[in-house]
């Protein structure tokens, strides 16, 4: 044991090291804070009726009817209690506070790499670090886009895992490779997996053809024998959520169109072009990665709220330097005016690609001196990659893989892509400093080499700083429209509103130039710590320390802008972060156990706040199933239908005056209920017709229904529907019970969402079928009598899924466990 520590030491000290980092820069967590995470928030809304029922029950349900009428739990929050990887993230994300967890997480898991990588380990903390900083993952963490942070935190130990596999070491690295890849798909975010199975399809294509040039196939192909092993096995480690997860995106707005319409607009499936590059990096942005705040920062006037600022004092001359409505002028401009100190053409932004100055210069110096093939890997990443982030502002490459490279056009926010970005350039800048330390390069060559590529990227910072508008305007695509508008809204005073918008303009200036000049020191400051260690004028320790604690100051700096002290709040404080409204209060006194409620005093589909106190039609979720979405568009974006409230059991209706700001509740006496039997059915020949026909029909008497299901009905014994009655007696969000009696056989309509992947009707107890009515809705033939009916959610793709799960996780343990033997066996064969 002692052996060991005395060996490992280093690597010990190091972990401490990033422990300390992280609760230094997340101190608020020791005073019992939590960061206010907009999406955390706003998912514990979403949460609301599964958390209720599990802490009820003791069993997590798999369907929610929160919101959007109804869907599925999956991408909101299911359990898969089978599946080992849970309890990996579970470790990491509740054993320390966050978000301690997840950039610690960040921190060893790149540390890995870099001693795979055999670097010098305190080499390798700078790294480590310069990784973990980048701003994005910092934004992420700030706006709450947990999973994001994790999924991208297991980029770097899954390289390192197939790295190991590739030099030999079979069993140890593909078993890694498997640990890390399962955590990596537990994360449940596809669209950053996705993206990083990309740069390892590179990887592997550049490996190949080493390969073929050294004639080494056979080892390659033993290698990637091993890798798919581990694929497979982390596949099936989350199998019941991959398989659930698949199953239901082919039924979401990621899916095919159902209307025809639509799909001869170009939007059979996935996502269309205009939505999926809403956020495309632009390409002059793409200089944040060495200048943070070029484009202004994140969307915001905060910097612009100050006396100093040059809109600050434009604005002053219109309300008469009063700073409090000043302060009001320019919060108002900028939100209805889009004049903020972000100037690209995002619709929004919390902050940029920065990668560091001093990762920069260094990374612009490997592509000069590395060797290694991992250059070739980064070095057509990074290319392939930026071009891919530009999305609509480089159609003829972005639309190449939207049309034909399969799964790409299921994403959104192209830009998102970066994030691998922020990995490979770390790597190559540190990999150009383990090129020096290897000392296999003359020394005159490597100081002109240096001092190129200072020059290069140090110059470019100068020249900005100098002449920032030489290469940029540092105002919007609209920004003439805006400052036109901006004059109307102040009585036509073209000369206050092209003063204030001059002001801006100078604001965003100033602060793109102080970040240039900044840059520019970072990168002097780089060159000289490399130049003399290259020199030796300075140690190799002292240097490496001092390179790490450069890097770290210069991304610490920048972070802090985006995450800090004041972003955090008292737990208690983020619990009770939605409070009821006396219209809340009131509706949730109804003991109905299932009806739905309609806000229009919020964005209603883009907002998941009233689900936290009702079951809504409205919310918030990137995959909502895709005929409730077709069902919005089509009769909730111009005008209300209320034939459609009514059939979706929309019992109350929440509205704001928009001049006092009282909220009032409206009861709709219209509402169909839970389940009722219609007079008749109307069946229409496909999805057109049926969202035509619920344009205007009376939901209590009539059931569209596509001709398809007329098999599932006999209309001979049809009675009326008014020989007797159908009510719903027990409610549980995926089991759901009624009773009803009739005379004759009926029609029986459900304000339930329809959805075939795993919802089964009871009869008895004798599973029957029921088929799709008013194009979103559950409708079912009934036999006579006096029956119970059941429709319970059992998919299969997750309870068959989870025992897949189990069954892979037990393979995990025993392929990691015969990993480190067969790793501690080599180890003791080489020293002996």
């Amino acid at each position: 044991m002692n052996n060991w520590f005395k060996n490992n030491g280093t690597h010990i000290a190091i972990i401490a090291i990033f422990v300390v980092i992280c609760f230094a820069y997340f101190s608020p967590v020791l005073q019992g804070k939590a960061p206010t995470q907009s999406d955390v928030i706003s998912s514990k809304a979403m949460q609301k009726e599964i958390m209720e029922v599990k802490e009820q029950t003791g069993k997590s349900p798999l369907w929610t009817n929160q919101m959007f009428g109804g869907m599925p739990a999956f991408q909101i929050w299911v359990p898969y209690a089978y599946n080992g990887a849970t309890y990996g993230i579970a470790l990491i994300t509740k054993a320390l506070p966050n978000p301690v967890g997840t950039v610690l997480l960040l921190l060893i898991g790149a540390y890995f790499l870099f001693i795979v990588l055999k670097v010098n380990p305190w080499l390798a903390a700078a790294g480590a670090i310069a990784f973990t900083f980048t701003t994005y993952n910092f934004v992420l963490i700030s706006s709450g886009h947990s999973s994001k942070a994790l999924a991208i935190g297991f980029f770097a130990p899954i390289i390192a895992g197939i790295i190991l596999t590739m030099r030999g070491r079979y069993w140890y690295g593909a078993s890694l490779t498997a640990l890390f890849l399962a955590l990596e798909i537990r994360t449940n975010h596809v669209q950053m997996t996705y993206y990083l199975m990309l740069s390892i399809l590179i990887f592997v294509g550049v490996e190949l053809y080493k390969a073929i040039k050294t004639k080494s196939l056979p080892i390659l192909a033993k290698s990637l024998g091993f890798l798919a092993l581990s694929v497979i096995l982390a596949v099936m480690i989350n199998a019941g959520l991959l398989w659930s997860t698949a199953e239901y995106a082919k039924e979401t707005n990621r899916g095919k169109s159902n209307l025809t319409v639509t799909a001869a607009a170009g939007k059979d499936t996935g996502m269309t072009k205009e939505y999926a590059y809403q956020w495309s990096q632009g390409v002059g942005e793409s200089f944040t990665f060495l200048i943070p705040d070029l484009y202004g920062g994140a969307t915001g006037v905060d910097e612009l709220v100050k006396p100093e600022s040059n809109m600050y004092k434009a604005a002053a001359e219109v309300t008469g330097g009063d700073p409090a409505q000043t302060d009001n002028l320019i919060r108002y401009v900028g939100q209805n005016f889009n004049m903020q100190e972000y100037w690209g053409d995002k619709p929004f932004t919390q902050g940029g690609y920065y990668f560091g100055a001093i990762i920069c210069f260094l990374f612009v110096f490997g592509l000069f001196i590395v060797k290694s093939q991992l250059k070739w890997w980064i070095l057509i990443t990074t290319i392939l990659f930026m071009l891919l982030s530009f999305g609509r502002h480089l159609p003829f490459v972005s639309d190449l893989f939207f049309d034909y490279f399969p799964l790409y056009n299921k994403f959104r926010a192209v830009e998102s892509i970066l994030a691998v970005v922020g990995l490979v350039v770390p790597i190559l800048a540190i990999l150009a400093v383990k090129e020096i330390q290897e000392g296999k390069i003359d020394q005159k060559i490597l100081v002109k080499k240096l001092t190129w590529s200072a020059g290069i990227v140090g110059g470019i910072s100068l020249i900005i700083a100098i002449m920032p508008t030489l290469f940029f305007s540092f105002k919007t695509t609209n920004h003439a429209d805006a400052v036109q508008a901006l004059t109307q809204a102040l009585q036509n005073n073209a000369a206050i509103a092209q003063k204030i918008a001059n002001g801006l303009v100078e604001d965003r200036i100033a602060i793109g130039r102080a970040d240039a000049f900044r840059s520019f020191i970072f990168v002097a400051i780089g060159f000289g710590i490399i130049w003399a260690f290259i020199t030796r004028k300075m140690s190799m320790q002292l240097a490496f320390g001092l390179l790490t604690f450069a890097v770290l100051i210069d991304m610490w700096q920048v972070d802090k802008r985006y995450l800090n002290n004041k972003n955090f709040e008292a737990k208690r404080d983020l619990s009770d972060y939605f409070q009821p409204r006396d219209v809340d209060t009131f509706i949730a006194a109804d003991k109905d156990p299932n009806f739905r409620v309609f806000d229009l005093s919020i964005p209603t589909f883009s907002d998941a706040s009233t689900s936290a106190f009702h079951k809504t039609i409205g919310g918030y979720h990137a995959a909502k199933l895709k005929r409730f979405d077709e069902l919005i568009q089509n009769q909730f974006s111009k005008s209300i239908n209320q034939d459609v409230l009514d059939m979706l059991n929309t019992k109350y209706i929440i509205t704001q005056d928009q001049k006092t700001g009282s909220y009032k509740m409206q009861r709709n006496p219209t509402a169909a209920g839970n389940a009722w039997f219609v007079e008749s059915v109307q069946y229409v020949k496909n999805a057109d017709e049926e969202m035509k026909a619920i344009s205007s029909f009376d939901a209590k008497k009539e059931a569209i229904v596509d001709q398809m299901y007329k098999g599932d009905m006999n209309s001979k014994l049809l009675g009326t529907g008014q020989e007797g009655f159908i009510k719903l007696t027990n409610y549980n969000p995926d089991h759901l019970t009624y009773e009803y009696s009739t005379a004759k056989d009926v029609i029986a309509v459900f304000s339930e969402i329809y959805y075939n992947k795993g919802w089964k009707m009871y009869i008895d107890g004798v599973e029957k079928p029921y088929f799709r009515a008013d194009y979103v809705l559950r409708a079912a033939q009934l036999e006579a009598g006096n029956h119970k009916l059941e429709f319970i959610f059992h998919p299969n793709s997750y309870y068959t899924g989870e025992k897949i799960s189990l069954a892979g996780s037990i393979l995990l343990v025993l392929g990691l466990g015969f990993g480190f033997y067969l790793e501690n066996k080599n180890r003791k064969v080489v020293k002996a």
